[in-house]
């Protein structure tokens, strides 16, 4: 896909869209790398959280709408607000995501609930319930090594306010992104980039 996408990029020529989109795949590789050097690193902050989520999410759709309004000759206000506007959707996305890991069915996710925590990634839901919860900080540094470990670890998580939290912490930035298309004049794509940011959270309901 990114051999692919590369070609593309350079029958654009344009040189700014190329580095937009480039950003795009170092920032994915950051994101893996960061990932796999912070698992089970229960001192990681929402902060850092969000960091990691917009290396591997939210950079392509920040970059990719930014591009758009550079190839559009939009005006460089445009541009920022686009990618303020790609950001905050991806990163609201990959929190959407990271709830769906612990309300989810097995057949929805193709993968069974809980397993980004079985494999040491500490997600918004955790980081918040470990607030609450000081017997899933033991957990998770123990990495789950007992049988029963991972599904006390997610009873702990859903018996916290840790879902509700990054519910809200998504929404925000649902939110966020939506002010940031007031830059763009009444059509109908403006308000298909609007509809993303409603479809992002109601994939919760």
């Amino acid at each position: 896909m990114f051999a692919q996408s590369s070609w593309y990029l350079a029958n654009l020529d344009n040189l700014e869209v190329v580095k937009l989109l480039s950003e795009v795949i170092r920032d994915f590789a950051e994101g893996e790398i960061l990932q796999g050097l912070n698992s089970f690193d229960i001192s990681a902050s929402i902060d850092s959280y969000l960091d990691k989520s917009y290396y591997k999410t939210a950079s392509l759709m920040a970059n990719s709408a930014k591009a758009a309004a550079v190839l559009s000759d939009s005006g460089s206000d445009v541009a920022q607000n686009l990618y303020d506007y790609g950001r905050n959707l991806g990163l609201a996305f990959q929190i959407v995501d990271d709830i769906l890991d612990f309300t989810g069915s097995t057949e929805v996710l193709g993968k069974p609930a809980g397993s980004d925590l079985a494999s040491g990634n500490l997600t918004a839901p955790v980081l918040y319930a470990l607030e609450e919860q000081p017997y899933l900080e033991i957990l998770i540094e123990r990495e789950f090594s007992e049988s029963d470990d991972l599904s006390k670890a997610l009873e702990l998580i859903n018996n916290s306010n840790g879902i509700e939290k990054a519910r809200k912490l998504a929404t925000r930035h649902t939110k966020m992104a939506a002010q940031s298309l007031n830059c763009l004049k009444a059509s109908d794509s403006k308000d298909a980039l609007q509809e993303l940011t409603n479809y992002v959270v109601s994939r919760l309901y």
